[in-house]
């Protein structure tokens, strides 16, 4: 009997790779594939006008931290391409941290709702992802802008004098990706919050803590998954965002993203941009990396 069972294991093992066999030739096709194009033309040397040659170079990696003097070729430190992986990193966790500040006591509100009034504020938090990007994008724009919504508002209540400069500003961009990205910390938050048991603030406050202790000591340890994935899910984004840099940075803040476009187009230096993205990418895989481990405590604590 167990020959049979080996053999019939054996064909059913066959039988599920044959199975997942096309869609494992698509993933490699249309996902691998790129990737190793990418990073082969990261080791490559630039053409001159666009594409390249097919040299043996590493200066694109070299490029990502390092210039390269014009007159005695020697190495120095690239001080703007520093400051865009700075800004990047740093308008990324703003955005995650804004968002969380934001995203925790609306996802809070909605899930202490009545069952059949959740499904409703949802609906109210899902509502901007109907639209494209770009047009969320542009909306912030018309609000922020010199002759927006907010500044008309501002200066008829008499509270400015002109118009407060906000846009083509870092505070317009973090403004602008923490309205995009808010409802992926959002939903994320909200079904940790659902499955949480009440009566463990009763409990606490029997214990005689105070609402903060309450707070920092039950509701944050258990839906802990909900908050490192609502991190994760605006933090990866945020990091590799363009349109709504390009948009509301006006070229002038730009971020990795915007960066990495800049070599493929005007730049014309494709190998600085392939060695940028793969950097991008080993980023967010760590990101993703921390973001399972975090999670995976977070369940054996309070499983």
């Amino acid at each position: 009997m167990s020959a049979l069972e080996d053999q019939a294991r054996a064909r059913s093992v066959r039988n599920a790779w044959a199975l997942s066999a096309p869609a494992l030739v698509i993933l490699a096709v249309a996902a691998v594939g790129p990737l190793l194009i990418v990073l082969v033309y990261s080791f490559l040397t630039p053409g001159k006008y666009g594409n390249v040659e097919w040299q043996f170079s590493t200066d694109g990696w070299l490029g990502i931290l390092f210039t390269r003097d014009i007159f005695d070729e020697t190495l120095k430190l690239a001080d703007a391409h520093l400051t865009i992986w700075w800004r990047s990193v740093r308008l990324s966790l703003l955005t995650t941290l804004f968002t969380f500040a934001v995203g925790f006591p609306t996802a809070w509100f909605i899930a202490t709702r009545p069952p059949r009034a959740r499904g409703f504020w949802l609906f109210l938090i899902t509502i901007p992802f109907w639209t494209n990007l770009l047009i969320r994008t542009f909306a912030i724009n018309e609000v922020i802008r010199n002759e927006g919504l907010f500044n008309t508002v501002m200066i008829r209540l008499g509270l400015f004098s002109e118009p407060l400069r906000i846009i083509n500003t870092d505070a317009a961009v973090l403004m602008g990706m923490t309205y995009v990205y808010l409802p992926l910390m959002v939903l994320p938050l909200f079904a940790a919050i659902d499955r949480f048991d009440m009566r463990l603030l009763e409990a606490g406050y029997d214990l005689y803590a105070n609402r903060w202790q309450v707070l920092r000591h039950v509701i944050l340890p258990i839906v802990k998954p909900g908050i490192v994935a609502g991190s994760i899910l605006v933090f990866v984004p945020s990091l590799g965002a363009y349109v709504t840099p390009r948009v509301l940075g006006g070229g002038k803040n730009m971020m990795i993203g915007n960066f990495i476009e800049l070599q493929f187009g005007q730049g014309r230096n494709w190998p600085l941009g392939a060695a940028l993205s793969v950097t991008l990418l080993l980023i967010t895989t760590a990101a993703l990396l921390f973001y399972v481990r975090a999670a995976n405590k977070g369940g054996n604590g309070h499983g």
